[in-house]
């Protein structure tokens, strides 16, 4: 099988229940967003992290596939082996990120995205989980979208920031505080 179709050249594509978008639609933008977050989980996943903190991002990686499917195929399609995003996966993010919030200092001001390698590669993550997030907005607000599609990304850009501190904390690296400039004397 080749990995070339040729059948986007003309500037559209397929959706996974049959049709073709332009590849400018919404609907591309959201789940091409999608698929550069789950690129950048590749990075972290590729540095030394703990197991579960490997675990959880292949994980999330898995899901990210699940997110792409449900949003590369249209609400109304007649596609019963599509699998959709679940309020039970939106839980689960919850409930790890209770778990691993528990373990973490309480946040008093705003931190800087960086510390090492795995931990400024989820803050990016987490930049772009909000983009593909907006796009998934934009797209809703012209045609039907499952919610929890929606749910799921708002929540996972929170649980890549924790997860961004619990990388941080696991290399031993500290984070920075945000201090504000101080004003001018008028």
């Amino acid at each position: 099988m080749k990995i070339y179709t040729k059948t986007g050249d003309e500037g559209e594509t397929s959706l996974f229940a049959g049709g073709r978008v332009s590849k400018a639609h919404l609907r591309l933008h959201a789940y091409g967003t999608v698929d550069e977050l789950n690129a950048i989980l590749g990075l972290v996943v590729a540095q030394n992290l703990t197991s579960e903190l490997h675990e959880a991002l292949v994980r999330v990686q898995d899901d990210l596939f699940v997110v792409g499917a449900d949003l590369a195929t249209p609400l109304d399609a007649e596609a019963k082996w599509i699998v959709r995003v679940s309020e039970a996966m939106v839980t689960r993010l919850e409930h790890e990120i209770d778990v691993w919030e528990s373990g973490l200092p309480a946040l008093k001001n705003f931190i800087l995205p960086g510390g090492g390698m795995a931990g400024a590669f989820l803050h990016q993550a987490r930049t772009v989980c909000r983009r593909a997030e907006r796009w998934l907005v934009a797209l809703q607000e012209s045609e039907d979208v499952n919610l929890h599609t929606l749910h799921y990304l708002n929540r996972l850009s929170d649980w890549l920031f924790v997860a961004a501190r619990v990388g941080n904390r696991d290399e031993g690296r500290s984070e920075s505080t945000w201090q504000a400039p101080m004003r001018d004397s008028e």
